[in-house]
């Protein structure tokens, strides 16, 4: 299921209370969407990465004369907590499948019963479960059937439509969107057999986007081949050495019928981010007549992702013209 009918289908479910479990391959955005979600929604969110927590962070057995009671944990919302404010939220628990069978035993009663140790859950609250799939040779071991069968499964598709669109909202660095306009394929490549890192949506956004700009440009292919792998650090790393090397966007806008058009496609895709990126409803005119110079694919694509970013774009009779223009390759 693509991302965007995924967070369509998590609303519609969350309104229902039902628990949800979203498989897909490692890396693949699970939890970013998990999260987005909770945006949409305007409710709480709260995140437990189950592979690395131990049973006691379930409650902690308290002996108080003449019973046994649990020491309920700060972030598990609980009636009558600091959550239980009827905003409502999402419980996610993070790479389920990659936890041993004592802590989905341990789990057993909040998603069946939507307790913790007698402790019943706020209403309004959700779960919702992320894991990797079993073909993935991630980790991920087989859940426990009467987990289950108490939930709806999801697997997340991979789509880069789907992921420019997120990024752009999101603040991925326009260089990294650029690229992977041009290589698709790259957005997520993941191979357990491959040395060190592997090309996932994640680790875009984590390992390239966040430390591009914090490293100089002669240590980037060390940082990035950990994160991505040694053939894309490498692909990239030349990108970005064509991206740099850029005419000035702004000198472009600014004389956009004389501006030099280039022909090598990295380029362009490079070129189509960094205006993009730049575009205003002041320099919308210029900008629609140095697209128009454009191979129409890069110009469609440097308007769409404009717009994304800023949807008074939409609004401009500059735009209106460039749709009109452009009407039989939209529709």
């Amino acid at each position: 299921m693509r991302a965007t009918l995924m967070m369509r289908t998590l609303e519609e479910l969350y309104a229902i209370g039902r628990n949800v479990v979203i498989t897909g391959s490692p890396g693949g955005g699970k939890t970013q969407l998990v999260q987005q979600t909770a945006r949409n929604i305007g409710c709480h969110f709260i995140q437990r990465h189950l592979p690395t927590m131990p049973v006691e962070d379930f409650g902690i057995p308290m002996i108080d004369q003449p019973q046994l009671y649990y020491k309920i944990p700060d972030w598990f919302p609980a009636k009558g907590s600091k959550w239980d404010d009827g905003k409502g939220g999402i419980l996610c628990l993070d790479d389920r499948n990659g936890a041993g069978n004592d802590l989905q035993k341990a789990l057993a009663n909040l998603q069946q019963e939507r307790e913790l140790h007698g402790i019943p859950m706020c209403d309004g609250w959700m779960i919702i479960s992320t894991g990797n799939r079993t073909s993935d040779r991630a980790g991920a071991t087989r859940v426990l059937g009467h987990l289950a069968n108490r939930e709806t499964e999801l697997e997340l598709e991979t789509n880069l439509d789907d992921w420019r669109d997120w990024a752009i909202l999101a603040g991925v660095k326009t260089e990294v969107v650029s690229y992977l306009g041009w290589r698709p394929n790259n957005l997520h490549d993941y191979d357990p057999q491959r040395d060190g890192g592997n090309p996932t949506p994640r680790s875009w956004v984590e390992g390239i986007s966040d430390v591009l700009g914090t490293v100089s440009p002669e240590a980037e292919y060390e940082c990035f081949k950990g994160a991505i792998g040694e053939g894309a650090a490498a692909e990239f790393v030349g990108f970005m050495r064509i991206f740099r090397e850029l005419p000035n966007p702004d000198t472009i806008l600014m004389t956009p019928t004389t501006a030099k058009v280039p022909e090598a496609s990295a380029t362009l895709y490079a070129l189509t981010g960094a205006l993009a990126d730049r575009a205003t409803v002041k320099n919308m005119d210029n900008l629609c007549t140095y697209l128009a110079r454009m191979p129409v694919e890069f110009n469609v694509l440097a308007i769409q992702t404009a717009v994304r970013r800023d949807a008074t774009l939409c609004e401009t009779a500059a735009f209106n013209k460039w749709s009109t223009d452009n009407q039989d390759v939209l529709f």
